[in-house]
């Protein structure tokens, strides 16, 4: 018994003969004929009457209808499971960050992601550099995104993108006549800096000793955002990364200009060590990084970063 016998015998106890069984299924009225003859012999009991060119159906035929049915209904079960499987439906996706990247970049992603797949169940989970390494490392979470200055042990690192920090300028600051700025025009400046310890505290420590640049260090940070919000206040200058400036180029106490040296810094995604990643993370994956991308080259034309 194969499904084309199937298929013939529902069309026609649907379409109520063999001529129009033939045109439901695309094919001729002699090859359903024969389909049906074929299913009669298989089953062993007719699943017809045939009164001239009317078809009655037994009630063998029906009862095997019934089954039939039941098959085709269990048939389109599975399709609508496959469907769900493709949307993704019930899934589960939990994803860290550090604060700012949580609430800004982040929270863009997964609005987007939920508009093509609005049946995932998506948590973002924020916390600081060390939350976001044990959460990953001990798979409480599926996907991290970082901005790294250094490696990361204990994680899988995808790297995005390299970007260069930016300086970051009180509103109308004398520095911010100039294009691009070193290390030499901050000399003496009140500085707004990362704290002591952070890997990007370091790096930025490094350039200006090399330089042989002593700044006035008059706050210290751990957030862009609150970096950005003591400048916009007039307390100092500052270095910051790219991102930061992004989320916070609105804000009108500040400006944004190239720094050089470059003082690089890595967007990139981080995932469990030791953990398959699902076709979801693989989704996000995409997404997260088409949308860095795109973002940072559009932050970089307003910017008038080339």
């Amino acid at each position: 018994m194969h499904l084309r016998h199937i298929e013939a015998f529902r069309a026609v106890m649907q379409a109520g003969s063999m001529t129009a069984a033939a045109r439901r299924v695309h094919t001729s009225q002699p090859q359903i004929s024969r389909l049906i003859a074929q299913l009669e012999t298989l089953t062993q009991f007719p699943l017809f009457e045939r009164n001239g060119s009317r078809l009655t159906p037994t009630q063998d035929g029906l009862r095997f209808y019934q089954e039939v049915e039941k098959t085709f209904s269990g048939l389109a079960g599975l399709e609508t499971a496959a469907a769900g499987i493709r949307a993704f439906s019930a899934g589960r996706l939990s994803v860290a960050a550090m604060p700012r990247l949580a609430g800004g970049l982040l929270a863009r992603i997964v609005a987007r992601l939920k508009q093509d797949y609005p049946d995932i169940m998506v948590s973002i989970h924020s916390g600081n550099g060390g939350a976001v390494r044990e959460w990953l490392a001990s798979g409480f979470c599926d996907a991290g995104m970082a901005l790294l200055y250094d490696d990361e042990p204990g994680v899988q690192i995808e790297p995005v993108l390299t970007m260069h920090c930016m300086a970051v300028l009180p509103k109308g600051h004398r520095l911010a006549a100039l294009p691009r700025l070193r290390p030499a025009h901050f000399a003496d400046e009140p500085f707004v800096s990362f704290p002591a310890g952070t890997a990007i505290r370091e790096r930025i420590d490094r350039i200006f000793t090399q330089a042989g640049v002593e700044r006035h260090i008059v706050a210290e940070a751990g957030l862009g955002a609150s970096i950005c919000a003591l400048v916009g206040m007039g307390m100092g200058v500052s270095l910051i990364n790219p991102l930061a400036a992004r989320e916070e180029q609105n804000n009108t106490g500040i400006e944004l200009r190239p720094f050089a040296p470059a003082v690089p810094v890595v967007a990139a995604l981080l995932y469990p060590p030791y953990q398959q990643r699902t076709r979801l993370v693989d989704v996000f994956s995409q997404y997260a990084s088409e949308f860095m991308q795109r973002e940072m080259a559009e932050f970089k034309v307003r910017s008038g970063r080339r």
